[in-house]
């Protein structure tokens, strides 16, 4: 056990008298002890209150006899109270005035009698050594980039917030590269910092994080309907409107300028009637209405290792095995790669392959395919993402569920065309068990909108 006692050493001035049998005793306490007028004798001073962030780095202070220590916040202090009663008894010897007899009615001694004070300190109106405040006074010798901050005889120079001290001089610190992150940007200022957010979202209250702008419920930009995205937003006209080239305005479709509105593709007209034909790959139904004409089960021109897939207005053929080295077709459009394969460790554990078809210049945003885990392992977390496919923005994958999520189509498209976009499901657990799956979705935009 660690035992610490400071003794207070005392400055005795005697002061004799001819006059009068009387001896003055002026006393001066050591560092650690300041002098109690009311009880006489030095006592000790409580750095722990009066030493702005006397310990660092999550230390705690601890004041005893003549000083303060820091420790950790878990230590046990054991206090041994004969010996810090022994130190004040001690540091408080001979810090008393004491008079011989003497003639009552005398005056008392000359107030003007000069004591010794230790630097720092000064002889006060009550002849008592009191603590110089060198920051009020100016006699300090901190930078103009430093703050003075005053201690019991003497004086600290410290850097403002936002400053670290470097050498002799304080220079900004910057907070971009320390925590608390911002969500999106950190912008450094001298003694601070600010975060800021993408175009489409807002600081929260925090002054960190960044929360998407629901710019329909802020100020609706739109003409008429309006669609909140994540940073963004979409505007739609109601029927019989369409979307102007700033794409937020909404502009009447005037029906009686053209014909082909009486047709879904083209009037031909007739002297007294007219005609309606449809496209190539198309059929004629109900006089005015053109239908897709299903030519897989029509005219199949696929070869036997190949599987005939419709669209709008035509058909495709893809390879019934579409696995490419090192996966194996494990079931119908499914391929798998060998775990006993060593590539196969930075490769999806399965790569599965869907097809389907849409209109062109679909109504967006518009849910097109649904994405679901087929397998459920206990605690486990699913995420999806859109891994390949989406350079040009066209989707967006909205998760619906723990194992589910849905592919939006937010950007309109024109066929006949074809995307492929890989969607990716990537699955962990508590045990840092990690894998994922990817669906590879063919998409056929087909030339029409019908």
């Amino acid at each position: 056990m660690l035992t610490a006692m400071f003794l207070a050493a005392l400055i005795l001035i005697t002061v004799h008298s001819q006059e009068t049998e009387e001896t003055i005793t002026y006393t001066q306490c050591t560092d650690g002890y300041e002098w109690d007028p009311v009880r006489q004798r030095c006592k000790d001073i409580d750095e722990c209150e009066i030493v702005p962030d006397a310990c660092k780095g999550g230390m705690k202070c601890v004041n005893h006899y003549g000083g303060y220590l820091c420790l950790p916040r878990t230590a046990q202090i054991i206090v041994n109270e004969r010996e810090e009663a022994a130190a004040e008894s001690t540091s408080g010897r001979n810090n008393v005035i004491r008079r011989t007899p003497a003639d009552p009615q005398r005056a008392p001694p000359n107030p003007t009698h000069q004591i010794q004070c230790a630097a720092g300190y000064e002889q006060s109106d009550h002849n008592v050594c009191q603590d110089i405040d060198e920051c009020a006074t100016g006699t300090h010798n901190c930078r103009a980039d430093q703050v003075c901050v005053n201690l019991r005889g003497s004086f600290s120079c410290q850097c403002p917030p936002g400053y670290q001290k470097r050498g002799d001089q304080c220079v900004d610190i910057d907070e971009c590269t320390l925590p608390p992150y911002c969500h999106h940007r950190c912008v450094n200022t001298p003694g601070s910092y600010y975060c800021q957010c993408n175009a489409g979202f807002q600081l929260a209250s925090n002054n960190h994080t960044c929360v998407d702008i629901n710019e329909c419920d802020a100020n609706n930009p739109c003409a008429q309907q309006c669609y909140n995205i994540l940073g963004s937003f979409i505007c739609q006209c109601n029927p019989g409107f369409e979307l102007s080239s700033d794409r937020i305005n909404c502009e009447d479709t005037d029906e009686c300028r053209t014909s082909s509105y009486l047709c879904q593709y083209q009037c031909v007209n007739e002297p007294g009637k007219f005609s309606c034909v449809c496209p190539e790959g198309y059929q004629v139904v109900g006089g005015r209405t053109c239908q897709d004409i299903n030519e897989c089960e029509t005219t199949n021109e696929c070869r036997e290792d190949e599987i005939c897939w419709n669209y709008h207005g035509g058909f495709r053929c893809y390879p019934r095995n579409p696995c490419q080295e090192p996966y194996v077709l494990t079931s119908e459009n499914r391929c798998v790669c060998p775990v006993s394969n060593a590539i196969c460790r930075e490769l999806p554990y399965s790569v599965v392959y869907k097809y389907m078809s849409i209109r062109s210049d679909r109504t967006v945003p518009s849910d097109i395919f649904q994405i679901q885990a087929t397998t459920i392992y206990p605690n486990t977390i699913n995420t999806f993402r859109i891994k390949s496919g989406n350079e040009n923005g066209e989707f967006y994958l909205r998760q619906t569920s723990a194992m589910s999520a849905m592919l939006v189509l937010v950007k309109s498209l024109s066929g006949p065309r074809e995307h492929i976009v890989d969607l990716e499901m990537l699955t962990v657990n508590s045990l840092n068990y990690r894998t994922s799956s990817v669906l590879r979705l063919t998409i056929i935009v087909g030339p029409y909108a019908f």
